[in-house]
């Protein structure tokens, strides 16, 4: 009995799972599968740099899109209204620039418009390709300032213009050195040959005269603005054969908002929004324009229940005295005062000023 006893016992023994064995065994697979939860959620490199908006690519193209962290920071700048009015100066100064800069160097000069964007200062001051050289002018009637950067090949292809380069070959720029005297007094010219053009290009919009301020060529000193703030960008190219550059007109939106209005006009054909052609119309005809003008001897209150008690031959009371002014109305409207007077059969007023308006 006790043999038969042990082997019943022995394969119940040995089909018995062993718990502590399977516990322990899915506790390690529970630890490895925590691992790589816990791995899968750490960034390398490349995932933290998209992030945060920054690009290791070789094409700067895709280095160039701002997106990520950056695209957050960058969303702060306020999407500015566009100027209608304001594009179509920038075209009018590129016409008037391209007659002046032709008959300053008696050369063959094209002025193009590249593009118009709305950055912020700081951001612009970033972007530009050094050495250049900043010119300050300030807008008197509206007392504040701009910015125009000219680089370094437009500033050399001028001065070779000017002191007689041979045509067919570039000009030539020498390194780690300043501009010389004669070089910035020849650009000179020509920077206040542009702001005349500028200051002209506005004529149709409001009269404003841009003046030259000084020149910089460390943007650190040509600081007009808080880096914050926003400015308008108008990239500029001058093109003369083979020979040329760039040329940037930099102004804040703080030093247009005197004429904010005028430029959120919409562009209504080559009169900037004014047709003389009906407004001489219109002045033709209304010199042309027959109105009825009545004259006011005297005004008076009278009780409702007094005029009701009025009956053929009643008499009303102006107390007034012969000399005391009429007033002309046209309408409603007081035009003039003057005397009464008569003229042989007709009765006439001499004009003495213009009546005081109601109310």
């Amino acid at each position: 009995m006790a043999e038969e006893s042990k082997e019943n016992t022995n394969p119940q023994t040995a089909e018995t799972p062993d718990w502590a064995d399977m516990i322990a065994a899915r506790s390690g697979d529970t630890a490895v599968h925590m691992d790589d939860l816990a791995d899968s959620k750490i960034l390398n490199q490349e995932e933290i740099d998209s992030l945060l908006g920054y690009s290791n690519s070789d094409f700067p193209e895709a280095a160039a899109q701002k997106n990520g962290v950056r695209a957050i920071l960058n969303s702060a700048m306020v999407s500015y209204e566009r100027l209608p009015m304001l594009e179509i100066v920038f075209d009018r100064l590129i016409r008037l620039m391209a007659t002046s800069l032709r008959n300053f160097t008696q050369d063959n000069v094209e002025v193009s418009l590249e593009s118009i964007e709305s950055m912020r200062f700081g951001e612009y001051i970033d972007s530009l390709t050094l050495p250049t050289l900043l010119n300050v002018f300030k807008a008197e009637e509206w007392d504040n300032y701009g910015l125009m950067s000219l680089d370094s090949s437009i500033i050399y292809s001028i001065v070779d213009v000017l002191l007689g380069g041979r045509r067919g070959t570039a000009a030539m720029r020498i390194e780690g050195r300043p501009y010389t005297k004669i070089e910035l007094n020849i650009i000179k010219d020509m920077i206040q040959l542009i702001l005349n053009d500028l200051s002209t290009a506005f004529d149709p919009v409001t009269s404003v005269n841009f003046v030259f301020d000084r020149l910089e060529t460390n943007p650190r000193f040509a600081t007009i603005s808080r880096l914050s703030n926003a400015v308008i960008v108008a990239r500029l190219r001058i093109d003369m054969e083979d020979r040329g550059g760039k040329l940037d007109l930099m102004i804040p939106y703080a030093t247009l908002e005197p004429v904010r209005e005028l430029l959120l006009q919409m562009f209504m054909g080559e009169r900037f929004g004014r047709d003389a052609i009906w407004e001489n119309h219109l002045m033709e005809r209304l010199w042309e324009t027959d109105v009825e003008v009545s004259a006011v001897l005297k005004e008076k209150k009278v009780r409702l229940g007094e005029i009701s008690k009025w009956q053929t031959g009643s008499f009303l009371p102006l107390e007034m005295d012969p000399h005391e002014d009429v007033t002309l109305i046209c309408g409603d409207v007081p035009l003039i005062t003057g005397s009464m007077g008569r003229k042989e059969d007709n009765i006439v007023i001499k004009v003495k000023g213009k009546a005081p308006k109601n109310g």
